[in-house]
């Protein structure tokens, strides 16, 4: 009988191509099946509920594994780490619905992005935080965000790349916090575009900068043009947070 088990998986993104098994690079799934074969079998099948780009990191990750394997859950987890390297921790196993799709399951996802702003990058943030130089106006970015907040057309924020998948998201939550010089802007929604957070947070950095007036992202999403929205945020300080399910 085929058994699905749940995962949730800790990673740092930095030295791998991404979630997806790609050939010839490494890449966190093709990490997690290498390690699984010899426990769950030859034949299972591994999906992750957020295919995350190179560079960037998870604090909890959801991975469905289909197995005709009876292992406890705690063994799984013991054995997996066993045998994957130390940026990559599987947090938890327990078993699911038959049906259980890890990505098709979810209901949304949180993401999390990581400013410094300090005049000095802080060498411990490197890997995890776009150093910024210059002290950001946040009360001025969190204005120019809150008009991307409900159900809209995100084609200004999507990469070329997926242009291929409907434009329409619903952001339920999106909040500017500071603590000191490190700024966080986590965002919720029903879904994401290629590229959706960090084309939203190299935005926000314009305003924050003085570059742009808060005014000026609600042309930027009514336009449906990437061309009128600002930079791609760079990949190492996007994490994501949770799977909502």
């Amino acid at each position: 009988m085929t058994r699905t088990l749940r995962l949730v998986v800790a990673y740092d993104g930095t030295a791998y191509s991404g979630w997806q098994i790609q050939p010839s690079r490494p890449t966190v799934q093709g990490l997690l099946v290498a390690a699984a074969r010899p426990l769950l079998g030859e034949d299972i099948r591994l999906t992750g509920a957020s295919r995350t780009d190179a560079g960037v990191h998870a604090l909890r990750q959801t991975v469905s594994i289909r197995t005709a394997r009876a292992v406890p859950g705690g063994v799984v987890v013991r054995a997996l780490n066993a045998a994957l390297p130390r940026d990559v921790r599987v947090l938890g196993c327990d078993e699911a619905n038959a049906g259980f799709d890890a990505r098709r399951a979810a209901i949304g996802k949180r993401y999390g992005y990581l400013l410094n702003d300090a005049p000095i990058p802080a060498p411990f943030l490197l890997r995890y935080a776009w150093h910024v130089p210059g002290a950001l106006d946040v009360a001025s970015m969190r204005r120019g965000l809150a008009v991307l907040r409900g159900r809209h057309d995100f084609s200004a924020f999507r990469a070329a790349a997926g242009r291929d998948r409907p434009p329409t998201c619903v952001i339920r939550a999106l909040h500017v916090v500071r603590r000191r010089d490190r700024i966080a802007v986590v965002v919720s929604a029903d879904r994401f575009l290629h590229h959706m957070v960090r084309n939203i947070v190299g935005s926000a950095v314009e305003i924050g900068r003085g570059a742009r007036s808060h005014t000026w992202l609600a042309d930027v999403l009514a336009s449906r043009d990437r061309r009128r929205a600002g930079p791609t945020a760079p990949a190492h300080g996007l994490t994501l947070i949770r799977v909502l399910y």
